[in-house]
């Protein structure tokens, strides 16, 4: 146990108090103006003791932006391009409002307020993702014993209202295709396999198993400025994707003539695809001129076309195993959360079902068929 006494100062009678941090050593903190306040201050410090909690002073002095340093330079395991999102973040948004506060002196309240003001003119997924990479640091700093609790845990968030997605039919697809001329045969794919446009950009010659219709995913390309950056798909979700026998051709022809480590799409002149390029080339120019023959169609992104392939495999009567597997996802779940919409059918047929089984004509049927009648068992009335 640490002890309590006072000490003489100019300004009047003072209290020390001095006690043992978790590995022994000696360490006192004066400036207490009363007794009971001190006391208090002691009787805490025991607790988190015996919690295992507890927290030096000085580990906690270091601020929000020195500290938000050195977690971004521990972010190894991530990828270029999601790190690149973080330090954006860390140093466009988080450091400049909150980087001069100590982590000691980062509270709930204030955290809350800031990402108020956030809210009050940023779109709610931007405001979600200046939380999620403060609470980041900020949870790194509880592992490391800066921190006995995260003081972003927990505050209120704005709601995202989930956007519907862009589906194109089947004609829509192929006209489109058309419309973007030598580069349709990409969109053709994208909209056919559910590919992002990373995986198709990185996809190589040898990834294709032409016999079984399959694309063999296990590479994916990011652009990190002019940079591109090769690694695995995201989430790691390497996967077999198939692909319908129209494309064969197709493919085959892309693949004429190349070598298993060459890629399938090209650029123009023989390089690499890259997304900005290739879209205001061919696929904007294209969606503009589909607008015209389609008025009331929603004008789509690239990644829009994955989202056609789940609805075109969907319609085709996939289920959701084989959609998920198709797309990558992490889980079944999460192929139900992001295609909702895609399966209103299905509440169509439960009802129908359901008025078919409990159709009162039906029922007394069945009771008819079974020689038997229901017995009716009154409810006890409670006096």
């Amino acid at each position: 146990m640490g002890t309590v006494t006072p000490y003489e100062t100019s300004r009047g009678k003072r209290y020390r108090v001095r006690y043992r941090l978790p590995d022994h050593a000696q360490t006192d903190k004066r400036g207490f103006r009363t007794k009971r306040e001190a006391e208090l201050f002691l009787a805490s410090i025991e607790v988190s003791k015996a919690r295992g909690d507890f927290i030096q002073a000085s580990q906690s002095k270091i601020t929000l932006g020195e500290w938000a340093e050195l977690w971004l330079a521990n972010q190894v395991q991530l990828k270029p391009s999601t790190r690149l999102g973080y330090e954006s973040i860390a140093r466009a948004a988080i450091i400049p409002r909150l980087g001069k506060i100590s982590l000691a002196d980062l509270t709930h309240s204030g955290i809350q307020n800031w990402l108020s003001e956030v809210s009050a003119r940023a779109a709610p997924s931007t405001t979600r993702s200046y939380h999620r990479v403060l609470s980041m640091m900020l949870k790194y700093a509880v592992r490391d014993g800066r921190l006995s609790r995260n003081p972003a845990d927990g505050v209120n968030l704005p709601r995202i209202v989930k956007q519907k997605h862009g589906y194109l039919t089947h004609q829509q697809v192929h006209h489109l295709a058309d419309l973007a001329g030598s580069d349709g045969d990409l969109i053709r794919f994208l909209a056919y396999t559910g590919l992002r446009w990373g995986e198709a950009a990185a996809l190589r010659v040898s990834d294709l198993d032409m016999l079984r219709r399959r694309v063999n995913v296990d590479q994916a390309v990011t652009e990190v400025g002019r940079d591109l950056i090769y690694g695995t798909p995201k989430n790691h979700s390497r996967r077999s994707v198939p692909f319908p026998s129209f494309l064969s051709e197709m493919l085959a022809v892309h693949c004429e003539g190349k070598r298993g480590s060459d890629f399938v799409f090209t650029a123009p002149m023989g390089g690499a695809l890259r997304n900005r390029n290739w879209r205001r080339r061919s696929f904007d120019p294209a969606m503009t001129e589909l607008l015209e023959i389609y008025p009331t169609l929603t004008r789509l992104t690239i990644h829009d076309l994955r989202h056609t392939a789940a609805s075109l495999a969907i319609s085709a009567g996939a289920n959701v195993k084989a959609v998920q597997k198709m797309l990558g996802h992490a889980s079944a779940a999460m192929t139900l959360d992001v295609y909702a919409d895609l399966f209103d059918d299905d509440l169509d047929a439960v009802g129908d079902a359901l008025s078919n089984a409990g159709n009162p004509e039906n029922v007394g049927k069945m009771w008819a068929n079974s020689g038997q009648r229901p017995k009716f068992v009154p409810t006890p009335i409670r006096k």
